[in-house]
């Protein structure tokens, strides 16, 4: 394609409104899926510390098993955007019959993993007390883990479409079965045994396989007839599949990873002080749902935009993200330095840990901006379909700069007296603003080769 025949830009107003447009069902979405793991949390701890804590334990094997399918899985997104931007039915088709392959596959991986969660429980020396729940609320997530699987591919087919809200609609009407749900398994209602605590886990398994019917039902004219002639698995169509989603997958495995250790560190450093962490990194993860649903809606966008053929138009899809993603991330940097009081004591009337959260959301403050910089940067790669990068990049920032330093600054003396906490903090705050200077670096780089290939100018 030359640059002639490029199609011309529209009004900036116009691509401006449809990123938005996009974005906050996701938004909407996102924070559902968040209250589920909430409600779970308040309906097992009212049972008791046992219940709790095997919801706690359980979900925290389930969560990064799910999180790299997720990620793998997003190449689904990104290859029906493409195709859905370029018209073309067949690789339409083909990208959404190849997900269904993947799914497969990973659901039979997952369930392997999940089903002998014991033996890991056994290896990490959880309280035998904790364990035989904490089994049983992963045999309640397996029931469900094949649904959940198809239900990221129609979410691919469906949000790579342009399409947000039936997703939406869907991951509301999940939370709102959550509740009644956990209600029936965790006390036994209608001659169910009680499971206690466990019963969250077989709560959320049925919850997915209503997602995906839901989804399913909802979107029937859309996926019917791309799935009607369903074809053998192709080795070379799937494999360009899993080189574009196993790196998507291992950047969110990484940024979450990190998170995670960094909370098993702070373990080692009093309750008051893991009681502070977890409430600021809480409220951090509500406000990060903003920047990611910008994320996931830039993939499409500028999926759809290269799929035109209009890589000028994918490039201002970007610029238009990040400014979104900078100034949202502002105010939300404002509200955690003016108002920080008032949002520990949201969460907690103890003192000693209110002081130190307080301090804490100063650094949350520091990363807002850098946060949200870096992961609308990997979801407009995702749309470039250049993810490698992507991976290395966020591999390098998280466990090759924050973590290292965050541990030296935290809990050695190599940099001077041990800060604890806020070392740790410090860490992140390092680690996400190498990672949002050097993905955007990366974008401008991908975004100015993929100009130079229909001859415009680079701006």
């Amino acid at each position: 394609m030359t640059a002639a025949a490029v199609p011309p830009l529209p009004p900036p107003g116009r691509d401006w409104r449809d990123l938005l447009q996009l974005a906050w069902p996701m938004l909407i979405g996102q924070l559902a899926q968040i209250g589920m793991g909430v409600v779970d949390t308040v309906m097992a701890g009212a049972v008791g510390p046992r219940d709790l804590a095997a919801v706690a334990v359980g979900f925290s094997l389930w969560m990064p098993v799910y999180i790299m399918c997720l990620g793998m899985l997003s190449a689904v997104t990104a290859m029906v955007a493409r195709a859905e931007g370029g018209r073309d039915r067949a690789a339409l088709a083909a990208s959404v019959q190849q997900g269904v392959w993947l799914a497969g596959g990973l659901a039979a991986v997952a369930l392997t993993l999940i089903l002998h969660g014991d033996r890991l429980l056994e290896f990490m020396a959880v309280d035998p007390a904790v364990r035989p729940m904490a089994a049983r609320y992963l045999a309640g997530m397996a029931i469900g883990t094949p649904a959940m699987m198809l239900f990221l591919v129609l979410r691919g087919l469906t949000e790579g479409g342009g399409s947000s809200r039936p997703v939406m609609l869907i991951q509301v009407l999940a939370f709102l079965c959550n509740i009644p749900l956990n209600f029936l398994f965790i006390y036994g209602e209608f001659g169910l045994p009680a499971l206690g605590g466990a019963g969250c886990g077989w709560a959320s398994g049925f919850v997915m396989w209503i997602q995906l019917t839901a989804l399913a039902v909802l979107t029937h004219r859309r996926w019917r007839p791309l799935l009607s002639g369903f074809g053998p698995l192709e080795t070379r169509r799937l494999w360009s599949m899993l080189r574009l989603g196993f790196p998507i997958g291992a950047a969110m495995f990484a940024e979450t990873s990190i998170f995670a250790l960094v909370a098993l560190l702070i373990g080692r450093l009093g309750a008051a002080t893991l009681a502070a962490h977890q409430i600021a990194l809480n409220f951090s993860a509500l406000l990060f749902m903003v920047p990611t649903s910008l994320g996931l809606a830039l993939t499409v966008k500028v999926g759809h935009a290269l799929g035109a053929g209009a890589p000028a138009r994918a490039r201002r899809y970007a610029r238009q993200g990040a400014w979104s993603a900078v100034i949202f991330a502002s105010c939300s940097a404002f509200a955690l330095l003016v108002f920080p009081y008032q949002i520990v004591s949201l969460y907690t009337p103890d003192e000693a840990v209110r002081e130190v959260a307080v301090t804490i959301l100063a650094y949350s403050a520091a990363f807002q901006v850098s946060d949200g910089l870096q992961v609308t940067a990997a979801g407009s790669l995702r749309g470039y379909h250049d993810t490698r990068p992507t991976m290395v990049i966020t591999l390098l920032a998280y466990w090759g700069v924050g973590m290292p330093l965050g541990y030296a600054l935290g809990l050695t003396d190599w940099l001077g007296p041990p800060q604890g906490v806020l070392g740790l903090w410090a860490g992140l705050v390092a680690g996400l603003t190498v990672a949002a200077l050097l993905l955007n670096a990366r974008l401008l780089r991908t975004s100015n080769r993929q100009l130079r290939t229909v001859g415009l100018t680079v701006p």
